[in-house]
């Protein structure tokens, strides 16, 4: 029993031990001087307006250039948080006129944001959409916990005396700037998948934050304005409950969609990277992706063309069979790009650097088949330049014949080039003139082993037609 109770009180002081990290109670700041500083921080006026304009430019400028450093300073600068933790406060407390100044605000914020980034964008030469533009269209549930747990951050520092430097890092972290920007880009060049992504991923951060601020509220246990209309006070709660919800149905869905066509995309890579081998023609480039439901991979080859039917019959079939059936296959082959494909495909300099080792290939081969044609045409000249002296030496002689072929071995991969002289000479030949024929037509030709064949059986000479 004594040991029981020694190990139940070790229990307990453990407990109460690592509570005592997590309390946060006596860290607290009065509840007046937390909302005077929440309050301060809703509204857009003088400095702050100011501050907020010179925000856009940069977080604007951050996109253009594709700056990472650019777009963070953007975010630490960017007085957003204020109105959206305020808003949050005020639904936690139950101040609908907080409610109300800080909903005006956020949206007038939000529409000056997205007019003045659109305004830069029509001015700026430069159009084309960087990597840092993009990452602000696609929201997902990984969005949604980023602003939760920045929003839970965010109102915890401000309720605490011992603040730090967390503001500054959920201001990165909930990226409230940039994704306006976006959609001010998007409002600019007339592209919705920007403008309705960016503006949908903004409203999913300023939506949590807002959420996060309202339950730190009501668990730091901060008094609520007294008012006689708690109807109203329901009902606002069950609007943002409803928001919330729908808020996160949309960006799990969109996180679902997102972690198929990762799957996919990785699926697709290592089929055209295991399947697509082949002994003279190789993979010049791939890009495997969803559009509109549908999937899709486009591939060029480069090196010998191949049979395009055939190809795309058995590629398709090794579709089916590692599970990425109904994938439509696109096979374009080496000449067949044109130059804006090419550059479509930012693989310029790999494309050139591929076609000077091809063209060295092709004028390897044409050299080689060159230096045949020229081995078999010499000795052709060769047998009919000599044929007259041969005449004089050897009076019995009708007809010869020079050949330089290739000898193999059937059933084998042993091969050998002969060169062969074969004779007509119907009286026949003796050993010796045999041999002083071979040694003549050796010194004569400057060639050594020359095989002679005499009298060959159905030989098509001249003058036997």
């Amino acid at each position: 029993m004594e040991l029981k109770s020694t190990v139940k009180t070790g229990w307990k002081k453990f407990w109460i031990d690592v509570k005592s990290y997590f309390n946060v109670a006596e860290d607290l700041e009065p509840q007046l001087d937390a909302e005077q500083s929440i309050r301060s921080g809703v509204s857009f006026k003088g400095s702050q307006l100011m501050v907020l304009i010179f925000a856009i430019f940069i977080a604007s400028l951050g996109l253009n250039t594709n700056s990472i450093p650019v777009i963070i300073g953007a975010m630490l600068i960017s007085p957003l948080m204020g109105p959206i933790i305020g808003m949050g406060l005020a639904i936690g407390i139950q101040d609908f006129v907080l409610l109300k100044r800080g909903l005006k605000n956020v949206m007038a914020a939000m529409i000056g944001s997205i007019l003045t980034s659109a305004i830069y964008f029509l001015i700026s030469p430069q159009y084309e959409g960087s990597s840092q533009l993009l990452a602000r269209t696609s929201p997902s549930i990984y969005d949604v916990f980023v602003a939760l747990f920045g929003g839970a951050a965010g109102i915890l520092s401000i309720a605490c005396r011992n603040k730090g430097q967390v503001m500054p890092g959920v201001a990165i972290a909930t990226s409230l700037m940039p994704p306006l920007c976006t959609a001010g880009y998007g409002l600019a060049t007339l592209q919705m998948k920007f403008f309705l992504g960016a503006l949908y991923l903004f409203f999913t951060n300023t939506i949590f934050i807002l959420f996060a601020t309202w339950i730190g509220v009501k668990l730091m246990r901060y008094r609520k304005i007294v008012y006689n209309d708690d109807r109203r006070a329901k009902r606002i709660q069950t609007i943002v409950y409803w928001i919330v919800g729908a808020t996160v149905a949309i960006s799990v869905y969109l996180t679902v969609n997102m972690i198929r066509t990762n799957i996919f995309v990785n699926n697709a890579a290592s089929f055209v990277e295991k399947e697509m081998v082949f002994p003279n023609t190789q993979v010049l480039n791939h890009k495997e992706y969803v559009e509109n439901g549908k999937r899709y991979i486009d591939v060029t080859l480069i090196g010998a063309a191949l049979p395009k039917d055939s190809l795309q019959l058995a590629m398709t079939n090794k579709l089916d069979s590692v599970g990425l059936g109904g994938t439509v296959l696109n096979i374009k082959q080496g000449f067949s790009m044109t130059k804006n494909e090419i550059n479509e495909e930012e693989n310029f300099n790999q494309f050139y650097k591929l076609m000077q080792a091809e063209i060295a290939s092709r004028q390897n081969e044409i050299d080689s088949l060159k230096s045949l044609v020229s081995l078999h045409k010499q000795f052709s000249d060769e047998s009919v330049r000599v044929s007259p002296e041969v005449k004089v030496l050897f009076p019995s002689i009708k007809d010869i014949a020079l050949s330089h072929m290739v000898a193999t071995q059937v059933g084998g991969t042993a091969t050998d080039t002969v060169s062969m002289l074969f004779v007509n000479a119907p009286g026949g030949l003796t050993q010796q003139e045999r041999k002083k024929l071979t040694e003549y037509i050796e010194v004569r030709l400057s060639r050594k082993n020359i095989h002679l064949t005499l009298n060959p059986s159905n030989f098509p000479w001249p003058s036997a037609k």
